[in-house]
């Protein structure tokens, strides 16, 4: 209820100051409303408004360095990082132990690929910050070496940073990562253990451990860690949401539900959350329900991809292909990089009959995800319907040197090259594909559904099958 309160208060805020503008009569605001203000543009990655919203608080209170480290972070996401650094140096002139400056200061030096520079800069703040806010530093100096590809050293200090502070999220899911990444992940399990034996009452600590093994794929002993952890602490939310998808990697998606539901119960809705209960919706075969979550979910964050595309794909199983495809079209806007989404977009274009769009987005999802073998087979299936015989060959050709050992490809080229009247070459794949896998012949069946066709397919299969028994 409290927090339904202060969502009505901050949508008013805003929508009294955006009239303000719209009037250019700008009343005044103290800082926590300008705070608010601006958080509210940068959730929504509208960072002009969001420096405007600074600048005119800035008029209002010149002499915040707080207000200053804001502006810094806006325009370093509109990739104005001298400027940015220009106002940070001047923070830091008039606060030269304020670690926030710092750790803004170093962020913008990352984000400028200035690795080392960021480095110096929060180990200088090391030598000043209070002992319980090292946990933070040694955190961001480890994405530094990481963004160095030096994981040795990024997992040494993502150590520290634990060890100061074993609920530090951020050190605790980059750690597991790097020491996945150079193999020592599986033997690091001691490690956390380390901090149970140490204080087997420690919910952090059996939630520690709960991330590593869903991380080395162990799904039933992350669920027993994290039952642990809420043994000891049943508003543990992480662990909750956590547990929620190590049931869902084990297809118990009933009980992921579940636990989903209790997260937001603790700590109200987010929209990775809703995403999560609009996935299990949708893998109960639910897709009405699976629809409400996501759409819930793109709501709170209408910039979250994943949401977009997992109502794009609730609709596409109810078979409503316009609908499906603006989704869709949503999810590769916010991430034009993801070959799943450009693979969903383009059979629901194959779907609508914009045979055109269909063809250009699975050409784009080729390029992205070349190792999927549904993009060349779809992909190449529209040419073959088309009666393009000689194009789907080549498309599929093209598949098949990027996945050479593919025995779909091998049928689905023995049913090309038959209707293209090249039988010697058909039966070449053919011979090759019973190789690979003999059972996949069938899939030719669907291809051919006269007869005197399979009766042919037959008889060239039962050969091969005495041949090589």
């Amino acid at each position: 209820m409290a927090q339904e309160f202060r969502k009505r208060e901050e949508e008013e805020l805003i929508k009294r100051y955006e009239e303000s503008l719209r009037k250019n009569a700008l009343g005044f605001y103290d800082i926590d409303s300008y705070e608010i203000i601006i958080d509210h543009y940068m959730a929504q990655s509208k960072f002009k408004k969001a420096l405007t919203a600074v600048n005119f608080a800035i008029t209002q209170f010149p002499f915040s360095t707080e207000l200053l480290t804001v502006k810094a972070q806006v325009l370093s996401h509109l990739k104005q990082y001298d400027e940015a650094l220009a106002l940070l140096d001047t923070a830091k002139n008039l606060h030269p132990n304020d670690l926030e400056i710092y750790l803004s200061i170093g962020s913008v030096q990352s984000l400028r690929g200035k690795h080392e520079e960021a480095i110096a800069t929060y180990e200088q703040a090391l030598s000043f910050a209070n002992e319980e806010e090292h946990d933070e530093l040694y955190y961001n100096i480890g994405l530094a070496y990481q963004s160095l590809e030096d994981y040795e050293k990024a997992i040494a200090s993502y150590k520290k940073s634990i060890e100061i502070n074993i609920t530090h999220e951020g050190s605790l899911y980059e750690l597991a990562f790097c020491l996945d990444i150079v193999g020592q992940l599986e033997s690091s399990l001691a490690y956390y253990k380390k901090f149970i034996d140490e204080d087997p009452y420690s919910a952090a600590a059996w939630y520690n451990l709960g991330i590593v093994c869903n991380k080395l794929e162990k799904f039933e002993e992350a669920i027993e860690a994290y039952e642990f952890a809420l043994a000891i602490d049943e508003n543990f939310a992480s662990a909750r949401f956590n547990m929620g998808n190590s049931l869902m990697n084990l297809e118990m998606y009933a009980k992921a539900l579940e636990e989903f539901k209790k997260t937001i119960e603790i700590e109200g809705p987010s929209p990775e959350v809703y995403c999560c209960i609009g996935a299990a919706y949708e893998n109960l075969e639910q897709y009405d329900l699976g629809l409400k979550f996501y759409q819930k979910s793109t709501k709170l964050d209408p910039l979250y991809d994943e949401a977009l595309f997992g109502a794009g794909s609730c609709l596409e199983k109810l078979e409503k292909w316009y609908q499906a495809l603006h989704f869709f079209n949503k999810a590769i806007k916010v991430s034009n990089d993801n070959s799943d989404y450009w693979k969903a977009a383009a059979h629901a274009e194959y779907k609508i009959g914009n045979i055109i769009s269909s063809i250009s987005a699975y050409e784009e999802a080729s390029l992205l995800g070349p190792s999927d073998k549904e993009i060349w087979l779809n992909w190449s299936f529209i040419y073959y319907e088309q009666g393009e015989h000689e194009k789907a060959v080549e498309i599929l050709l093209q598949g098949m040197e990027v996945i050479p050992h593919e025995a779909d490809f091998f049928f689905r080229m023995t049913a090309y090259l038959i209707e293209a009247g090249k039988f010697k070459e058909a039966i070449n794949y053919l011979e090759n594909g019973l190789i690979l896998n003999f059972e996949g012949h069938t899939v030719l069946f669907d291809f051919f559904p006269k007869l005197e066709t399979q009766k042919a397919l037959f008889k060239i299969i039962e050969q091969y099958r005495k041949e090589n028994p």
